[in-house]
């Protein structure tokens, strides 16, 4: 009998990364699953790889309402219920402030922190109504500040107040509300920032294997394992909470 069976998780961002990573922890554990990401095709393929006895890609800007109820509707209508949401869909526009340009502070803004905003503004309606849910935010580290970051650093700050105040606002409903804060995660956007920074993807992660307590780089399953926990019923007193999954960080 598995965690999340006769529960129903969407997963934004998940057609690849942390968000396909959660997305086949979860359809492990027994829920059905949505994965939600702006690339449908991308979002298909993901969903038919997990090996869920139901699972659906269903394509979804995140940072458009109209996009977010449709695909919410279209997840509760053809998989009969929603129980669980993790916003991780998330995109980075990298630079120093004097070239960081208005439109990428906007974007990163809008996947973020709107997406975050608009998605649970439509799953609390389900939760709410059947005095049950559990919202899962992804933050980062960078929350604490990193340098040529300074628009997706705030977007993580703000992700971790916004789960406090959504904690504050759902609990007596029945609904948790949670937030991880990953490290450094092998991922496609962890290799494409060494690419852009002309550095060897290998070498980029020893480095930063070499900056935490392990010595290792984390991977989509850490993540995915905290989130199981976080988003079960054995985790139900807790709520507002951001926990930081980064290998022991600076410590």
């Amino acid at each position: 009998m598995g965690r999340f069976d006769g529960r129903v998780a969407i997963i934004t961002g998940a057609a690849r990364g942390i968000g396909a990573g959660t997305a086949k922890r979860f359809a492990e554990e027994g829920a059905a699953v949505a994965v939600l990401d702006i690339n449908e095709e991308q979002a298909r393929e993901t969903a038919a790889g997990l090996g869920a006895e139901r699972a659906i890609g269903v394509a979804c800007n995140v940072a458009d309402a109209a996009s977010v109820d449709a695909a919410v509707g279209r997840v509760v209508e053809e998989l009969g219920g929603l129980h669980v949401l993790v916003n991780n869909a998330g995109i980075t526009r990298d630079n120093l402030l004097f070239k960081l340009t208005e439109e990428d502070w906007d974007s990163v803004m809008n996947v973020h922190l709107k997406g975050a905003f608009l998605m649970s503004k439509a799953a609390q309606k389900t939760f709410v109504e059947q005095k049950y849910g559990k919202i899962l935010n992804l933050s980062s580290i960078s929350a604490l500040g990193n340098r040529g970051q300074a628009n997706y650093s705030a977007a993580k700050a703000g992700v971790q107040g916004f789960t406090r105040t959504l904690a504050l606002e759902l609990g007596p409903f029945g609904v948790n509300v949670n937030a991880i804060a990953p490290g450094f995660i092998a991922t496609e956007m962890t290799d494409d920032t060494a690419r852009r920074l002309k550095m060897d993807v290998d070498e980029f992660r020893r480095l930063n294997a070499e900056a935490n307590p392990v010595k290792r780089v984390g991977y989509p399953e850490d993540i995915a394992a905290a989130a199981a926990f976080l988003c079960s019923d054995e985790a139900s007193y807790i709520t507002g909470q951001t926990l930081y999954v980064d290998g022991g960080g600076k410590i």
